[in-house]
């Protein structure tokens, strides 16, 4: 229930358009109501007017002509507002002229057949806008909530999962949504109105017939949380059946280049086996209360019918039986409850699956950023003297170890340093700490004297450009990959700070130079291409402080020589904090820290670790031993 309040929060933008979706409910409900009551004058202006009942069909009983057997003492207030509905209907002389009040009731018919169908698809008009509109604030507060979550929560996530989230599991929360919300107003009306009469015209019948209802109601509700557990687990399978699907095609390359196509067909197929195996499950307890309610409803009509049938006939002198039409109509008032029930039974499921996904989707909501800011952060617009990491340690979790050992160096303003060492040494999480994608476990880095966790997230980062190995970019035009993060940049900046990073000639020589789309995760891009463009970012975002990640480890020597050179001309004047694999790129750097299994074991430039003969030169050695 909280699930569903929730949920229901989220339609209070929309007051209105509900306020005119229930207006829009009630007249339609006024207009079928006045609809299937034209049907007894109808009926009276084909039959004999001489006769005290009014004529039925079949498929329809006389309600009205069974009023005094049900209220034996019909009042004449009764008689005097039967008598205008009539003549409402049918006109003043409709017993004279009935010809001409057929004609009446058939233009009376078509009119209201006409509102009522208005008021029906305006109903479903203005609540498919209010359903719409949740749909849509959910799955931007998901979206919204994704963005603020720390990067832990990603190193820890599948992507197929969070996409499922926003995709499959609001979807059905909007099938649960749009079908329970007026389900659950109407049906129980109708239902309580039904028993209502059923009660006046025989209360023994109607207590008898309520037998069922318990019994249904405690296997609705078994079910019902059944069916909550196994969508659950349906949701959480199509999750991991997304997670395959996005993996695969994120490395499609990967795949064709190892032939392991078939490998992943069998791969999907497990999963979709598997989501298709809890489909099933669901299935069977989906449709299973319904035949049960069905089957329970039959024999207590059943009996209802040998029970009253008895009375019709006559009973025993003494006792109370029903008249005909009493019966009649008990009987069709009680038969119509079953589809208010299988209609509410039907919302129960869909409200249960849509209630396990709205579960999926607040935990998801409510998960809180490692990486929180102050109640009232320092604002930070400009980086003035030096950075400080002071003994710093950190781990991603204590089951994998520690990856930082109590790290401490300064950088000063303007300076360039070098973090060189082993694979898995922590040189790429050393400078991760710096933007706050994670916070140290222990120690503080400060930013001119003001530790950086108290410093507006926003800020500082601002203060920051990054050049990662791994270049990100978007399938967008050059110039909005280039000024990403930037609003009305002109054309002439970009290009400036395309040239200075080496990347103006090739874009030139694009279809549609800058605004040529360049695929998805720049795809139509060589691997230099796409580290110049890169690099032209962080020219155009000019910030104070410059992190390059192994910004050249993966280029062939032509495109790291424009690289290298477009990277000079980027940390002039800055400073820049470089992780570098090829020790020839930090040969210049001011100070170079070298790690080993997380703690800072040398420190020096380049010719004075040289003639220490530590592990710097082991690793320079090697890489060189071949030149």
């Amino acid at each position: 229930m909280k699930t569903y309040l929730r949920i229901l929060r989220y339609i209070k933008p929309y007051w209105t358009h509900l306020a005119g979706s229930i207006i829009s409910v009630l007249l339609f409900v006024i207009f079928s109501s006045v609809s299937l009551v034209s049907i007894m004058p109808f009926l009276n202006t084909l039959f004999s007017a001489e006769t005290q009942q009014i004529s039925v069909s079949a498929d329809m009983p006389d309600v009205a002509a069974g009023a005094k057997s049900i209220v034996p003492d019909i009042s004449s207030k009764k008689e005097v507002l039967k008598q205008k509905l009539f003549r409402f209907f049918l006109g003043e002389n409709w017993e004279k002229d009935k010809l001409n009040a057929l004609h009446r009731i058939c233009v009376l018919l078509v009119l209201v057949i006409m509102f009522k169908s208005f008021f029906g698809y305006l109903q479903a008009y203005l609540m498919a806008y209010v359903e719409q509109g949740v749909i849509r604030d959910i799955r931007n507060d998901i979206y919204s909530h994704i963005q603020e979550l720390s990067l832990s929560y990603f190193d820890k996530t599948r992507t197929g999962q969070l996409i499922s989230r926003i995709t499959n599991d609001v979807t059905l929360v909007n099938g649960g949504l749009s079908a329970s919300f007026f389900t659950l107003i109407k049906n129980p009306l109708l239902i309580i109105t039904s028993l209502t009469i059923a009660f006046i015209i025989s209360w023994k019948l109607t207590l008898a017939s309520l037998i069922v209802l318990p019994v249904s109601l405690l296997i609705i509700g078994y079910l019902g949380m059944r069916l909550r557990k196994d969508s659950r687990i349906s949701q959480q399978k199509m999750a991991d059946v997304t997670s395959v699907l996005q993996e695969t095609i994120s490395g499609i390359r990967i795949v064709k280049a190892f032939s392991m196509e078939d490998f992943e067909i069998r791969k999907f197929a497990h999963e979709a086996n598997n989501y298709f195996k809890t489909l099933l499950r669901l299935t069977r307890v989906r449709n299973l209360a319904s035949p049960i309610t069905e089957f329970l409803g039959t024999v207590v009509g059943v009996g209802i019918l040998w029970y009253g049938g008895q009375q019709v006939l006559g009973g025993t002198p003494g006792t109370s039986h029903l008249s005909p039409a009493e019966f009649i109509t008990f009987v069709i008032v009680i038969f119509s409850i079953m589809q208010p029930f299988k209609e509410i039974y039907t919302v129960n499921n869909r409200l249960q699956e849509a209630l396990a996904a709205g579960e999926r989707i607040f935990s998801l909501i409510d998960t809180e950023p490692e990486i929180k800011e102050i109640e009232n952060p320092v604002p930070c617009k400009e980086f003035k003297d030096s950075i400080v990491y002071d003994k710093v340690s950190f781990y991603y979790n204590k089951t994998t170890g520690i990856v930082l050992d109590s790290v401490s160096f300064t950088i000063k303003k303007g300076k360039i340093l070098a973090i060189v060492g082993p694979s898995g040494s922590g040189k790429s999480t050393l400078a991760d700490l710096l933007p706050r994608f994670y916070d140290p476990v222990n120690g503080k880095i400060l930013i001119d004297g003001k530790d950086i966790s108290t410093i507006r997230i926003k800020d500082l980062r601002n203060l920051m450009g990054i050049v990662n190995q791994e270049t990100i970019l978007f399938n967008d035009t050059v110039r909005n990959n280039i000024a990403y993060g930037m609003e009305h940049i002109p054309i002439e900046k970009v290009i400036e700070a395309a040239k200075v990073a080496n990347a103006h000639r090739f874009i030139e020589k694009m279809e549609h130079g800058y605004d040529t789309i360049i695929g998805e995760r720049g795809v139509k891009l060589s691997g230099g291409e796409k580290q110049r463009l890169a690099i032209a970012r962080a020219v155009l975002k000019n910030p104070p402080i410059l992190i390059l990640d192994e910004a050249t480890s993966s280029l062939d020597t032509e495109s790291e020589l424009l690289v290298q050179e477009a990277l000079d001309r980027l940390m002039e004047n800055r400073t820049s904090l470089i992780i570098a694999h090829r020790l020839s790129t930090v040969q210049h750097a001011d100070e170079i820290i070298v790690l080993n299994k997380g703690k800072l074991v040398e420190r020096g430039n380049h010719h004075s670790l040289m003639e220490k003969g530590g592990l710097y030169k082991k690793l320079y050695t090697m890489q060189f031993r071949n030149i």
